[in-house]
């Protein structure tokens, strides 16, 4: 059983930075698609930023240019570093991964989700 286990949330000004970890456990070799997804108050769930096993990435318009999501293999972690804070970029930011290829927002659906890290932007 795959858990995940997200850190680094936090309250940071406008224009600040925050790093996200994701620790995963219990994965077994293969292909995997992991990434972020994020939910604020009276807002669908979205996805932020997702990246394969081939380390290929794709990030909501939203985030381009701010967010940078990245894994570490040796350290079973993911990470997202985010930049530029905004006043709409306070969620719960939930990791995910998902047994898939190939890799896409809609991978998740009945993957693997942690239980998210908030973030707060004050301004």
């Amino acid at each position: 059983q795959v858990q995940l286990v997200e850190s680094g949330g936090g309250s940071v000004e406008t224009g600040g930075s925050l790093r996200l970890s994701c620790a995963a456990s219990g994965t077994t070799p293969g292909p995997y698609c992991m990434g972020w997804f994020r939910q604020s108050p009276g807002k669908e769930r979205e996805g932020v930023a997702i990246i394969d096993s081939d380390l290929r990435t794709n990030y909501d318009d939203s985030v381009k240019g701010r967010f940078t999501i990245s894994q570490d293999n040796t350290k079973n972690t993911l990470y997202l570093q985010m930049n530029s804070l905004k006043p709409e970029d306070p969620a719960i930011y939930y990791c995910v991964a998902a047994r898939s290829v190939p890799c896409g927002y809609g991978s998740f659906v009945g993957g693997y989700w942690g239980r998210g890290t908030q973030v707060t932007v004050s301004s």
